[in-house]
């Protein structure tokens, strides 16, 4: 598998036109990487792109992968920055999110990280159904005690075909509460800005310095190179997705083909996309980069839709900037869909 994404690191290195910023190795579980297999990765990097002089390298992992060998390991690795999936610090909420950590090892693996790393994160999970008021606030305690640089927090989402999702349709596991979960999300909010994390969008929280690279990128619709099973990519105009199966992955790598799907995005896509991607930050809609981008009927609809939005105080505008207001950020998904255009 290593060797075939040096290769398509190789048969793609063309689709990436500038310096490389930003670095993340997410999906499954990178963390189980060998020093040895990441350092082959870097590698095939470094000969076929070009690195910004300080590239941000993330690596995703679990507390269970996080040993305090692995992470002096991992500090002699290119991998600056860490994102941990702790999603709680109960035994309860772990056990039903069917989670191989214990809470002793969350606590255990963000004690060690500490010690080598300064730029990293955690995911937390709220809207947990019988997670109290009391079991939230004491989560993101213990998150602010260990003085953790950024969030990442997310409500709970059911999967379909999934143990949790059978177990509530049963009975045994009481439904996902979504006042129960809005009220997590206020008190989230509330906490992170006494103390000085800024939501610069929607699910994470960073201290001034320690916003992700990977996430801003994103979120700002720049480009970016997905490589390797499932992952996907996007230019601005084009949407592409590797084949999720790993052996067709292989075997079309092997044949010097490139196992994915491409989707071009209508301008209607492109506007949906902006819409739904720039509600999410603290940057918001900016009214000139639409008319700029997508002209001014887009532009028109656009101040159509919001007004009732306005009016409501769940939107708000100034000097050509369109933001969720603190009150509407729960339902900014909701909104976004409002401005989404259907026909024009």
């Amino acid at each position: 598998m290593v060797e075939a994404i040096c290769e398509e690191l190789r048969i793609r290195k063309s689709e990436i036109k500038g310096k490389v910023e930003t670095i993340y190795f997410g999906g499954g579980t990178p963390s189980l990487l060998s020093n040895d297999e990441l350092e082959q990765i870097f590698e095939a990097i470094n000969e076929h792109y070009l690195l910004a002089e300080d590239p941000e390298i993330t690596l995703e992992a679990n507390p269970d992968d996080l040993t305090s060998l692995r992470i002096q390991e991992l500090v002699r690795s290119p991998v600056n920055r860490l994102s941990i999936g702790i999603q709680s610090f109960f035994k309860e909420d772990l056990e039903l999110m069917n989670r191989a950590h214990t809470a002793v090892e969350a606590m255990d693996c963000i004690t060690e990280v500490k010690k080598h790393f300064t730029n990293y994160s955690i995911d937390l999970i709220y809207g947990i159904p019988g997670m109290t008021e009391y079991r939230w606030k004491s989560n993101l305690n213990t998150a602010f005690n260990l003085d953790i640089p950024h969030l990442s927090c997310y409500a709970l989402t059911v999967e379909p075909k999934t143990a949790l999702k059978a177990m509530i349709a049963k009975g045994i596991v009481a439904a996902v509460d979504d006042e129960m979960a809005q009220l997590h999300h206020a008190i989230l909010l509330d906490t992170t800005e006494a103390l000085g994390y800024e939501n610069y969008e929607f699910s994470n929280f960073g201290k001034p310095g320690y916003y992700s690279k990977n996430n801003m990128a994103y979120w700002h619709g720049r480009s970016y190179l997905g490589i390797g099973p499932s992952a996907h990519s996007y230019d601005g105009k084009v949407r592409s997705w590797n084949v999720a199966n790993n052996n067709l992955y292989l075997k079309s790598i092997q044949l010097g083909e490139l196992p994915l799907d491409r989707e071009e995005l209508t301008m209607k896509d492109r506007y949906n996309e902006y819409v739904m991607t720039r509600l999410r930050t603290a940057g918001g809609i900016v009214i000139q980069e639409v008319e700029k981008n997508f002209g001014e009927r887009y532009k028109n609809y656009l101040l159509k839709q919001v007004e009732l939005h306005l009016a409501n105080k769940l939107l708000l505008m100034d000097e050509e900037v369109i933001r969720v207001s603190r009150q509407g950020k729960f339902l900014s998904d909701g909104i976004a869909a409002d401005l989404f255009l259907v026909n024009l």
